[in-house]
């Protein structure tokens, strides 16, 4: 089932992740996966299902990826739970589409907290708005108690089956920050939420499925086996936390040998022939990242030797000479780049990016509150296919790349592996 809503904010995170325990609990295998361009949801669907949350885009990855991605996991998987992005039709391409291209059923969640019949009402606009999309079921977000969920059960039409409801209670709540969902593993409770959410949907919960679904098979991408032995140091920590599984799938496939470290827990920058900074909260650790002043000289000598290095939105953020968090506090960063950046009160970009560099054009997203000046031209620009107004420059220096877009590397395979090939 693809889980979708009338708007953001009305709780498909929630859902699906009650909906993925639930189902885990009961044995069946469950794979998750999260439409559109987003870390934080997957992290907290990863640890409800038990398995890596990946993406599906129409645009970013391409049909040809969703497809292969969705029929792998139908032959190793009992459910598959698509959770959706922004409202149903919202976007382009929008969770809709992906539902028709694939014959995805949809589950519409609804925030029932301040209605009663009503609910039928929006639940039947959304089923009949396009010719052609199955909308199976519907669930109700923040019932306020067992007579409001029967309320809204009874305002469905017979040809929509009510799936469950969770209740309106602060505890089952998942925490959020200026970004989105706070990530789970900061969250040392994330298991005990996760079993409240799936012993909550319970109560209301039935077992009304869609029919099952078949997909046709497709290649997987080719990968070039290019990287062959090339050892790639990547930060993952806290501060860069923010990394596509299917990314660094495809850097296994390429034969690289991924070498993981924590600058937030001192780790030293590990032997490596290139180097990726992904993105993450660094605003949110200014002390920690300031004082790792070796880390600083090693990764500027492994600049000035000449060996790849990416850095993605907070990695970027790292790589300057100075960064501000939201109250003014300012301190040193990497000087991998010159320029400053501040953290913003107000969202400063975000969309789709497609970018055409010299080792081919890949697509991805940018999805920032900062502001960066940046003493350098950049090599590119990206280009938003919605027309959007948000064009992330491209700099390199040497063979540093740096941008505020974070690219999805499946969507151009060679072009990510020429990106970190020594």
């Amino acid at each position: 089932m693809l889980v979708s809503a009338p708007a953001s904010g009305q709780g498909k995170t929630s859902v699906t992740a009650a909906l993925a325990r639930w189902h885990t609990r009961q044995g069946r295998r469950v794979r998750v996966f999260k439409t559109g361009p987003d870390f934080l949801d997957p992290m907290i669907l990863e640890r409800a299902s038990g398995a890596p949350a990946y993406q599906l885009d129409l645009w970013m990855n391409g049909e040809a990826d969703v497809r292969a991605r969705l029929h792998a996991a139908a032959g190793e998987a009992d459910l598959i739970l698509v959770e959706g992005v922004m409202g149903l039709f919202d976007g382009a391409p929008s969770s809709a589409d992906l539902a028709q291209a694939f014959g995805l059923p949809v589950l519409a969640v609804i925030d029932g907290s301040a209605m009663a019949q009503t609910f039928g009402a929006l639940a039947t606009g959304l089923a009949r708005y396009r010719d052609g999309l199955v909308v199976h079921g519907i669930a109700a977000n923040r019932v306020g108690s067992a007579h409001h969920a029967r309320l809204l059960r009874e305002s469905l039409p017979a040809d929509l089956h009510w799936l469950g409801a969770l209740p309106r209670d602060p505890v089952l709540a998942l925490p959020e920050r200026h970004l989105g969902l706070v990530s789970a593993g900061e969250l040392h409770d994330i298991d005990a939420r996760l079993d409240a959410l799936a012993d909550a949907w319970e109560q209301h919960a039935t077992t009304a499925l869609p029919p099952r679904v078949a997909f046709d098979s497709n290649e997987a991408l080719r990968v070039p086996k290019s990287l062959q032995g090339v050892r790639i140091a990547i930060a993952r920590d806290a501060a860069f936390c923010f990394l596509y599984p299917a990314n660094l799938d495809l850097l296994r496939e390429a034969g690289a040998d991924l070498r993981f470290f924590s600058p937030l827990a001192g780790d030293a920058l590990p032997e490596c022939d290139a180097a990726w900074l992904p993105g993450g909260y660094p605003e949110l650790h200014l002390h920690a990242l300031s004082q790792r002043i070796d880390l600083h000289v090693a990764l500027r000598a492994h600049r000035a030797a000449g060996k790849p290095l990416v850095a993605e939105c907070g990695g970027l953020l790292f790589a300057l000479d100075s960064l501000a968090d939201r109250d003014g506090n300012r301190a040193p960063m990497a000087g991998l780049l010159r320029g400053t950046a501040a953290m913003q009160p107000r969202l400063a970009a975000l969309g789709l990016q497609s970018v055409v560099l010299p080792e081919g054009t890949l697509r991805g997203h940018t999805f920032h509150y900062a502001k960066a000046t940046v003493d350098a031209a950049p090599i590119a620009f990206a280009t938003n296919p919605n027309k959007g107004p948000s064009a992330e420059a491209v700099y390199r220096e040497g063979r540093m790349t740096a941008s505020f877009v974070h690219f999805y590397f499946p969507s151009d395979p060679l072009a990510a592996v020429r990106l970190f090939s020594p």
